[in-house]
C-alpha cells in the first residue's frame, strides 16, 4: 500500500475550529482537485488512526495543504492535530475521491463538506474558468464559514450562504429547502455537486428528485 511521510511546514487556525496544515510534497505525488487521502499522525499510538482529509492545494503546487475541521471534545485524531507543530510528521495513504469537476454547475456544501470544492474553485481560478459556477454554503453561524473572503472574491454574487443557528443581515437563515433551491438555481439542467453530512445530503437529494433533477447530473461525496 502506498504511503508517504511528510513534514508540517505550517499549521494555523482559519476559523475557530478549522485548521490549515501545509506539508512538504513527496516527489511524483499526484491528485486531482476534489480528491482526498487518508492521513495519520506519525507518533506512537496514532500511526494506525487514519482519517480522510481533502487536499485544498492545487496539483501543481510544490506543497500539500489540508483544511481540517477539528473536534476537540472527541479526543480523537483532530484533537491530536491541534497539538502538532512545525516539523511534526503526518503519514499519507491512498488518494481517493468521488468528486471531480465535470463542468459548470451548482455546488452545495455543508460545513467542512466544502473542502473538496476549495481545490476545485482554486483550480478553475488558476485557469480563469470560474464562469457561472455557484456555491451554496450551509453553516450553523457566520463564524463557521470557511474561506468566506476567498469565496466572495472568486464568486461574487454566486456565493450564497445560509445559516441555521444565527440570523445575520444579508444572509439566508434556516435549512436548505426545495423553495430555497428553486430561488437560487436558475437551471436544473446543470451539474450539481453536493458534499456534506449524510443527513443533509439525503435531504437535498430528495429535494432535487422532487424538482425533477436527473440523478446523472448529481456528483456527490459524503463527509
Amino acid at each position: 500500500m502506498e504511503q508517504h511521510t511528510v513534514k508540517i511546514k505550517s499549521i494555523n487556525h482559519i476559523t475557530h475550529d478549522v485548521l490549515k496544515i501545509v506539508t512538504d510534497k513527496p516527489q511524483k505525488f499526484n491528485f486531482t482537485p476534489g480528491q482526498a487521502t487518508e492521513v495519520s499522525i506519525n507518533k506512537n499510538d496514532w500511526k494506525n488512526e487514519k482519517r480522510p482529509f481533502t487536499f485544498t492545494s492545487l496539483p501543481h503546487n510544490d506543497y500539500l495543504e489540508f483544511t481540517i475541521k477539528t473536534y476537540p471534545l472527541h479526543k480523537g485524531v483532530t484533537n491530536e492535530l491541534l497539538q502538532l507543530k512545525i516539523n511534526d510528521e503526518l503519514i499519507l495513504h491512498e488518494v481517493f475521491g468521488a468528486i471531480a469537476y465535470k463542468g459548470e454547475g451548482i455546488f452545495i456544501a455543508g460545513g467542512a463538506g466544502v473542502t473538496p470544492f476549495i481545490s476545485i474553485f482554486r483550480y478553475l481560478q488558476s485557469k480563469n474558468e470560474i464562469g457561472g459556477n455557484k456555491l451554496i454554503f450551509a453553516n450553523k453561524t457566520k463564524d463557521d464559514i470557511i474561506h468566506a473572503d476567498e469565496f466572495k472574491n472568486l464568486l461574487g454574487e454566486n456565493f450564497i450562504n445560509i445559516l441555521s443557528d444565527e440570523k445575520v443581515e444579508d444572509y439566508a437563515h434556516g435549512q436548505i429547502t426545495e423553495g430555497f433551491l428553486k430561488k437560487q438555481i436558475s437551471s436544473f439542467q446543470k451539474h450539481i455537486y453536493i458534499c456534506g453530512p449524510p443527513p443533509m445530503m439525503d435531504a437535498i437529494e430528495k429535494q432535487l428528485s422532487n424538482l425533477h433533477v436527473n440523478k446523472k447530473s448529481i456528483i456527490k461525496e459524503a463527509f
